[in-house]
């Protein structure tokens, strides 16, 4: 995994040629699996529609277990998109990797800090931008405050770590998964004494990397639920 990214210097800015394309491909996956689920719509959910209904389904429920629907069913798109999104994005990097001479073109996208990280400053970006939207800008900020003002630091810092935490979490899961099977891969071309060796453990990390692929998405949708739900609910 000790490879260069392909780096494209464009007016003094550094862009990484293969996180652009890798969210391109995780994008249009999602895209057209979402698609192919709601073209022909039926009364009976069939075959990719029942798929969507199920991923509806799901969010709702992750929704509803941390405020009520009337204040959190705007965000059934966002946590749907999040969710499929994320764990595409996770799966990318199993089946194999591409290196173009010394360079890593084809990973897994959330197997990048600067990915995850993003995604986490955007969930968290919104998470403010709806609290001031709905509650208004003199009571979201009240809340910083309430209910005893020498608080105020340790919210700060909080809204901090819930980002770092929130970035790191998925990246270091995702990242560490595909270092053991870059390490297995090796080992699998040292030999046929290796080969053998090999075959069983990677089945076996490629298996509980889906997994960890699935509940990482989870835990990522359902901590943006947790935050939006502190910052626009009455109760929170």
């Amino acid at each position: 995994m000790n490879h260069e990214a392909p780096i494209w210097e464009f007016l003094g800015l550094n862009f990484n040629l293969a996180n652009m394309l890798m969210i391109t491909i995780a994008s249009l996956i999602v895209f057209i699996i979402a698609l192919v689920s709601t073209r022909k719509l039926a009364m009976k959910p069939t075959g990719a529609q029942n798929f969507m209904e199920w991923v509806m389904d799901f969010v709702k429920g992750l929704i509803n277990s941390t405020m009520d629907w009337q204040t959190g069913g705007r965000f059934l798109l966002l946590g749907m998109t999040l969710l499929m999104y994320i764990f595409v994005s996770n799966m990318l990097g199993l089946p194999f990797s591409v290196v173009i001479g010394h360079e890593l073109w084809w990973k897994s996208p959330t197997a990048d800090p600067a990915i995850t990280m993003t995604l986490a400053t955007m969930v968290v970006g919104l998470s403010h931008y709806y609290g001031i939207k709905m509650k208004g800008t003199k009571a979201y900020l009240r809340g910083y405050v309430e209910p005893m003002k020498f608080l105020f630091p340790i919210k700060i810092i909080e809204e901090f770590a819930n980002t770092l935490t929130m970035g790191l979490r998925l990246y270091g899961n995702i990242y560490a998964g595909e270092i053991l099977l870059a390490l297995l891969a090796g080992m699998a071309t040292s030999g046929i004494g290796g080969t053998l060796g090999a075959i069983v453990p990677m089945l076996a990390w490629q298996g509980f990397s889906i997994f960890v692929g699935a509940i990482q998405a989870f835990i990522f949708t359902m901590l943006t639920m947790v935050y939006l739900a502190h910052k626009v609910a009455d109760d929170h």
